[in-house]
């Protein structure tokens, strides 16, 4: 064989082991997927800017670089989460976080602080003749997404209260602060959301609140089984412990929320069963 057709041979192997090296360095990336729901309008470029600072800690802590993944579209989640794609996930909707524990095997690792009594107010104006939940047999309710963890709230709230949630006729609206409108214009006879502001801003202008689902609590930080369990522990005590340091709290800044907290994955589950998942 000649030295020419040696040096191809040599370049070609070369050229493989280069192109082998960088697939196994783009698959080492970790994912962190980022869902912060579906009613809310959140550009992917400023959930990035959000989570920066913690992406970098994590890739220096779990010794691979974690690239995030912001997710919107709760189909596009639902797939990820079934195909195990993210390594990790915030999940805003507690379904979807439920649903990858219970189907595919995520762990639970952390629920965010401030968010762990999410709760759906139904909302009627001042002057509504409703007097509990019970009176809405028969009537239009307001509601965000259908698939959104509110709605999947409001639907197991009035299932405990009417026996079946399909005694109530559902308007869905994509956006949370869409809801108040239905009701102030008298197109349903009530409105849920769990929005803070949208409740505050509600009361503020007379509106009561007719009654409240339970709470669950959302923003789920939950990890792929595919990731080491050592890697796993180091997610959690690096979360638990992120709003204990001044240098952790810089790191929360952008996100605005006030740290991550424990919480028991059966219970969770329980919470899941409540849902009818």
């Amino acid at each position: 064989m000649g030295k020419l057709d040696m040096s191809k041979i040599w370049l070609r192997a070369s050229i493989g082991a280069l192109v082998a090296a960088l697939s196994t360095f783009a698959q080492a990336n970790l994912v962190f997927a980022i869902n912060e729901g579906v009613t809310y309008r959140v550009p992917a470029e400023e959930i990035r800017a959000r989570y920066a600072a913690i992406a970098a800690d994590l890739g220096k802590l779990l010794r691979q670089p974690v690239q995030i993944e912001p997710v919107g579209i709760y189909s596009v989640l639902r797939r990820g989460l079934a195909d195990k794609a993210y390594d990790i996930a915030m999940v805003h909707p507690a379904h979807l976080s439920i649903e990858a524990i219970k189907n595919s095997g995520y762990k639970l690792i952390a629920v965010t602080k401030g968010y762990q009594e999410y709760t759906a107010n139904f909302l009627v104006n001042a002057d509504s003749p409703l007097k509990s939940l019970a009176d809405l047999k028969g009537s239009k309710l307001g509601a965000p997404d259908e698939d959104s963890i509110t709605s999947w709230m409001v639907r197991a709230t009035l299932r405990d209260t009417l026996g079946d949630a399909n005694q109530v006729s559902y308007v869905y609206t994509r956006y949370q602060d869409a809801v108040p409108f239905f009701v102030e214009h008298n197109l349903t006879r009530a409105g849920a959301t769990a929005a803070g502001a949208v409740i505050k801003a509600w009361e503020e202008k007379g509106g009561k609140v007719l009654a409240k689902s339970k709470p669950v609590p959302i923003k789920h930080i939950i990890a792929s089984p595919t990731l080491a369990p050592e890697l796993v522990e180091k997610l959690r005590e690096y979360l638990l412990t992120l709003d204990a340091t001044e240098e952790g709290k810089k790191r929360l800044g952008p996100t605005k929320f006030k740290g991550f907290a424990a919480y028991d994955e059966t219970m969770m589950l329980e919470i899941g069963t409540w849902l009818g998942l």
